[in-house]
């Protein structure tokens, strides 16, 4: 299931972000009492509004559940190092890129450990648990975070973008820097993709 970000786990950056991601300090000593508390209130707002993105990206691009919220916080570090640099109105275009760098160093190293790919699904969803929705909408939940994870690195994002968070293809292109024509191609890949995974997943359930 693609849960909601454990804010507690994260709470600290929220509280004090200049303290928990260790913000730099400024060169220019009497900037100092104004320049952190701007910085602070720019990354304060980044975190509110972008955490929940961040996060679920950061699992649909394949990091486990169990490291997201780690990751999430990863991100939040190099935006706060990187802050300075972040054109005002890019911030989530910029956030999604430091996600898929550090989704893919996470499935790098989990690779070298050789561990399983993504969480553990169950392959069907339990007939017997149908009545609980909760508990259906769960396994499906884990079934999309699966089959999304199981696309090619170069059109999941697009997908992600367009189909789970609603950005037109122009916005993507914007968003990726990726030519229009790149998009549609990749979107309609991984279309595809999914389409056929869906597709496979159905016949090996049916009974």
């Amino acid at each position: 299931m693609i849960n909601s970000p454990r804010r507690g786990h994260l709470a600290r950056v929220l509280a004090s972000p200049t303290t928990a991601l260790a913000l730099p300090p400024t060169a220019d000593a009497p900037k100092a009492s104004a320049q952190p508390s701007q910085a602070e209130a720019r990354l304060r707002a980044m975190f509110e509004q972008y955490l929940g993105f961040v996060w679920r990206s950061l699992r649909r691009l394949g990091v486990a559940d169990a490291a997201a919220d780690d990751a999430a916080q990863e991100v939040f570090i190099v935006a706060t190092r990187r802050l300075a640099s972040i054109e005002v109105g890019k911030e989530k275009s910029f956030l999604f890129g430091v996600a898929m760098r550090v989704a893919a160093d996470a499935r790098r190293s989990r690779t070298r450990r050789r561990e399983e790919p993504l969480d553990s699904v169950p392959e069907a969803i339990d007939r017997a648990a149908a009545a609980d929705q909760m508990v259906e909408q769960q396994q499906a939940r884990a079934l999309l975070d699966r089959l999304v994870g199981e696309l090619a690195e170069d059109t999941r994002p697009v997908f992600i973008l367009h189909e789970l968070e609603g950005l037109t293809m122009a916005e993507i292109a914007v968003f990726l820097d990726l030519p229009p024509g790149t998009v549609a191609s990749r979107l309609r890949r991984a279309r595809e993709d999914f389409t056929q995974r869906v597709a496979t997943l159905q016949k090996r359930s049916a009974p």
